[in-house]
Formats: C-alpha cells, sequence, structure tokens
C-alpha cells in the first residue's frame, strides 16, 4: 500500500530506505517508452507506510507511477505474489472503480531484485494511528468512514468475477479449509516459542467450520489502512490497495479480517496493542453495526460470523509473527517491527478468546 499527501501534514513519501533501494536506472531502462512519461528523467521515493510489500513512487515529472514488489529476504509461498496481485488489478478496475489499475508486471528480478508490477498513483489519505487533523472539522469523520468501508466490501464480494476474466483466480470449494491449514503451516514456519492459545484456535477452527456460501472475490487483507479516503469526505474512498493475497472464495472471510484489525476503546489493551492499525476511537462503528450494514447491503447470512472473526484474529497473530521473524532474522532493519514481539501472544489469545464466546 501506499501513502499519500496531506493537507497540513508530512509528505507523503520519505527518502528510499538504505536497505530497500535498488538501481533506478534498471527500472528508468526497463519502463522507457513503455508508459506516458517515461523518456523524462526518473525520481525515485518510498511510500513509509505498510509494514509488508514495498512500494515506492517513480516520479517522471509529468507522470507518476507506483511501483510495488515484496519485502526483502524469503517470504511465505503464495504471500507477497506480484503477479496475482497485477492480474487482478489489470482486470478489476472495470468493474470496481476502487481498484488501481495496473499497467506492466515483470519478473525479471535483475531489474529491482524480485518480481515487480507498476500501476497508477492515487491521492487522498490512509488513516493509520489518529484521525488525520484533515478531518478535524468533521466530528462524524470516524462513522462515515466505517460506513464506507464496509460498504465498499458488499460491493467488492457483488463483482461477477468470471465476466472480468478472474473466473481462474482460485479455487472456491474447500476455500475456509485451505485457510486454516495454510495459515498453520505459515505458523509453523513463522513462530519462535510455542503458543498453546495458537494450537486451541486452530483446532477449533477446524472443528466448527460453517457450511460454505456462494464464492466471490475476497480482498484476503481488508482493512481500514488498505483504503485511501477523499481528503474533502472521509465517507468517500478513493482506492483499496495490496491485492497481492485476492483470491475467490468464501466473502465472510474478509468481513471477518476487517472485525480482526478493528480497535475499540472497550477492547483489552493487549488487544489494541497487538492490532495498532487503527485509531481507537468511540465514534467508529462499532463491530455489530459492521456486520448489520454488510448483512444489510450484501444479503448475505452472517449468522456464523464469529468463526470468521476468529479466523481472522488468528491470520492476525500469523501475519505479526512473520513480520517479527523477518526482522529477528536481519531481513529489515525497519526498527518499527522490533515491537511486534509482544504482540504474538495478545493476538492469538484474542482469537481464543473470540473462538470460545468470551
Amino acid at each position: 500500500m501506499y501513502m499519500p499527501a496531506r493537507l497540513g501534514g508530512p509528505p507523503d513519501t520519505i527518502s528510499v530506505r538504505a536497505d530497500e533501494r535498488f538501481n533506478k536506472n534498471r527500472v528508468a531502462d526497463f519502463l522507457r517508452g513503455k508508459l506516458p512519461g517515461t523518456e523524462n528523467p526518473l525520481t525515485v521515493r518510498q511510500f513509509g507506510g505498510g509494514a509488508a510489500n514495498l512500494t515506492y513512487l517513480l516520479d517522471y515529472g509529468s507522470h507518476e507511477y507506483v511501483l510495488r514488489r515484496p519485502p526483502l529476504g524469503p517470504v511465505a509461498p503464495s504471500a507477497h505474489d506480484m503477479a496475482r496481485e497485477s492480474k487482478v488489478l489489470l482486470r478489476l478496475w472495470e468493474a470496481f472503480p476502487l481498484a488501481p489499475r495496473a499497467y506492466l508486471f515483470s519478473d525479471d528480478e535483475s531489474i529491482v531484485g524480485a518480481p515487480f508490477f507498476v500501476m497508477e498513483r492515487r491521492h487522498g489519505v490512509v488513516v493509520r494511528g489518529s484521525i488525520p487533523a484533515i478531518y478535524d472539522p468533521q466530528p462524524d469523520a470516524p462513522r462515515r468512514m466505517s460506513e464506507a468501508l464496509v460498504e465498499a466490501l458488499a460491493d467488492l464480494h457483488a463483482v461477477d468475477f468470471r465476466a472480468i476474466g478472474l473466473g481462474d483466480l482460485g479455487r472456491p470449494a474447500g476455500f475456509i479449509g485451505r485457510q486454516i491449514e495454510g495459515w498453520r503451516r505459515r505458523w509453523l514456519a513463522a513462530k519462535l516459542e510455542e503458543l498453546p492459545a495458537m494450537d486451541a484456535v486452530y483446532e477449533w477452527l477446524r472443528t466448527n467450520q460453517p457450511p460454505e456460501g456462494a464464492p466471490s472475490l475476497v480482498h484476503n487483507d481488508y482493512k481500514l489502512d488498505n483504503v485511501m479516503l477523499a481528503a474533502d469526505d472521509p465517507g468517500r474512498m478513493v482506492a483499496v490497495f495490496d491485492w497481492d493475497m485476492c483470491t475467490l472464495g468464501d466473502p465472510l472471510s474478509d468481513v471477518g479480517a476487517l472485525l480482526a484489525y478493528w480497535r475499540l476503546p472497550d477492547d483489552s489493551e493487549p488487544l489494541k496493542q497487538a492490532v495498532a492499525m487503527m485509531p481507537v476511537d468511540s465514534r467508529f462503528l462499532r463491530r455489530e453495526e459492521l456486520v448489520a450494514r454488510y448483512a444489510e447491503r450484501s444479503g448475505r447470512d452472517v449468522s456464523a460470523i464469529h468463526f470468521y472473526h476468529a479466523l481472522g484474529l488468528f491470520r492476525v497473530t500469523v501475519i505479526i509473527a512473520q513480520i517479527y521473524i523477518r526482522f529477528v532474522r536481519g531481513q529489515t532493519q525497519d526498527e518499527r517491527f522490533a515491537a511486534f514481539g509482544p504482540r504474538i501472544p495478545a493476538a492469538a489469545q484474542a482469537a481464543l478468546d473470540v473462538a470460545l464466546g468470551h
């Protein structure tokens, strides 16, 4: 995901981090003549937000583009899939305008050190740890963000994926079972210590799977800081980012992920720290309000939503562990990730609490 410019706030990009640099001349040579403006001199900056894929601004003066590549070091199989993300974004923008348009993909690792793709640049506001000051004059901003977020998710799930050529993106049958086993495997590869809560959640998920509903496109990492809002209207979304895990499957898994990342003032402190990816503010919709609004707009049965919420927290725990182990192994020097270690048991316990109805 890339971070936007904010009126009156910090610049939207940073100088490229030393360990995340690439040879810009190779990128310039590769792109020259393929996209408008690429005959001009190239300046590269980095979008500093996000905790996984690396995202860069390619500034040609007259035109701007965004380059995305996987994080440094070994990554989990099927995660950070640039080919998948570019395939989705080459098609989805026509049926779901919030998806930025991708222009081209390359698997030539000699250019930036990994597969990458280039996409359009969008402008707006991404909400992370606090409500941006630009929205101070609008006290209902958090509620309007909440409503826009969940309504856009329902609209994504209504897209006819076959009509836009994405019918081969995944295998919907057995999707939830594969999710459980896949995240379990990732956990075993990323954990640094035994965590009984994760074993308990895994067993509960295996034995409590709900019946499969009608499949849809599934974003697979849908949360507040993966969308962009209009600077003049917090209730109008500009973009949805981070499509590298998009597939076909049970749409309620996206709702569960959204619930897992949601933070509210009466959540436990360990949970707030574990999923510290949005502001804590009582003006946001409560989880049950999000679910009700999604059900109303989508027409889907949400009676088993606590299962998907627990699955979402199980996934969050694994994602935190994957990020943290990259830091421990020295695959990234980004000091933000040093604090991720204590969040792992907190997220695991939150998943178990939801599963057991606490």
